[in-house]
């Protein structure tokens, strides 16, 4: 699938779709909130008018955050596969008698903080299964082990389903335990564990996930404490349109209470390895549309609130990264050096993403690489051409 450069005249592009999809897209070039009945409109729309919905999220995206697209150097850190939640969409956990069963130690875990460091990182992103024999102090612990060995590193650690294990465990109230894990050393959260923000949908993903509410409370709480996170969605699975709009409708509802997400990052379903699937319970994977739908809608959505679009480069591939960075996306997530769980669904873009490589891809869009930290302050700019 060729890279291909969408129509930069979103005008033009405006008068190519039909008279309802032409009013919400005009309304949304003049920086106007979208309803979601608007949003509705948009995501169920079919084809036709699809290549005007892509082009005006990407005027609205040079207009809101201009033609720099970001990326962080981090490493990710995902300490444990004992998991005993089994969530069907998930192909990397498994027990604690199984072969490839692993627990990091923390000194491992500290050394992989500090090589990460040394390396130019400047986040590392934990994140872990939840074993039945998890001490209730052991996400305090890691971050005192990573702060020790690398006191300057970014942490950007937990999601929601583990601060709730974690305050299951000690039975600590929720605010006081994001306290107490910010105090040593959490600097974000990521917004995982959030896949679709439908209770009767997550009972089909995952019985023993967080709840809707849950996890609202965990993020709500985090932003009031200081502790920014991410926000996700993931899409492609069982989940239908009015699912991708309620949930970016939630989540900018929360962000006009908090301000505290730095950013909004669709997750396209993974599907190969997953029971999910092979139990023919969920579609293969979004589509094309889909891909350029999501990011396109949420551009549109999320005007205003949350102005940081993530393409997930491990899922998406190299083509459908750079197209869905056409279609409103600014920023080509993290370095990552080792990443396990998308690659264990089944997916095949790699581990790890040189800086060198980001700048290419990014320049191949005709657009501006510049490094960020987790929370989008930028770092270094990289103006040049293509080779």
């Amino acid at each position: 699938m060729a890279t291909t450069v969408l129509p930069c005249d979103a005008d033009t592009a405006v008068r190519s779709a039909s008279p309802m999809i032409a009013r919400i897209l005009d309304r949304a070039l003049e920086g106007r909130e979208l309803t979601r009945e608007e949003g509705l409109i948009l995501a169920e729309m079919g084809t036709e008018s699809l290549d005007a919905f892509v082009a005006v999220a990407d005027e609205i995206r040079r207009r809101r955050v201009g033609d720099i697209i970001t990326y962080v150097v981090n490493r990710n850190i995902n300490f444990t596969n004992i998991c005993i939640i089994g969530c069907k969409f998930c192909a990397f956990s498994t027990g604690p008698n199984a072969a490839d069963a692993y627990d990091l130690s923390f000194e491992e875990i500290a050394r992989r903080g500090a090589e990460a460091w040394e390396r130019g990182a400047t986040e590392v992103c934990v994140q872990g299964g939840l074993p039945r024999e998890l001490e209730g102090f052991h996400y305090r612990d890691i971050l005192r082990a990573i702060k020790r060995a690398t006191p300057e590193i970014h942490i950007h650690a937990f999601s929601p389903m583990e601060v709730v294990y974690g305050v299951e465990k000690t039975g600590m109230p929720l605010a006081d335990y994001l306290a107490m894990l910010k105090a040593d050393g959490l600097g974000s959260l990521p917004g995982t564990a959030a896949e679709i923000l439908d209770d009767e949908v997550r009972q089909l993903l995952s019985r023993k996930k967080v709840t809707v509410k849950q996890w609202v409370d965990v993020i709500t709480t985090a932003h009031h404490l200081g502790i920014p996170t991410t926000s996700t969605m993931m899409y492609g699975h069982v989940e239908q349109p009015v699912h991708w709009v309620n949930q970016l409708c939630l989540l900018r509802d929360i962000q006009k209470e908090t301000g505290g997400f730095t950013e909004f990052v669709p997750l396209g379903f993974v599907h190969l390895n997953t029971h999910l699937f092979q139990e023919g319970k969920s579609r293969p994977g979004p589509t094309l549309e889909e891909h350029l739908k999501v990011h396109a809608l949420a551009r549109l959505m999320l005007q205003g609130a949350i102005d940081n679009i993530q393409v997930s480069w491990v899922k998406l591939g190299r083509e459908l990264s750079q197209r869905c960075l056409q279609a409103g996306a600014n920023d080509y997530s993290g370095t990552l050096m080792e990443e396990n769980i998308s690659r264990l669904a089944g997916a095949t873009a790699g581990e790890y993403l040189p800086p060198e490589e980001f700048h290419a891809r990014i320049r191949e869009l005709g657009r501006i690489p510049a490094e960020r930290s987790t929370t989008y302050k930028l770092l270094k700019i990289f103006p040049g051409r293509a080779n």
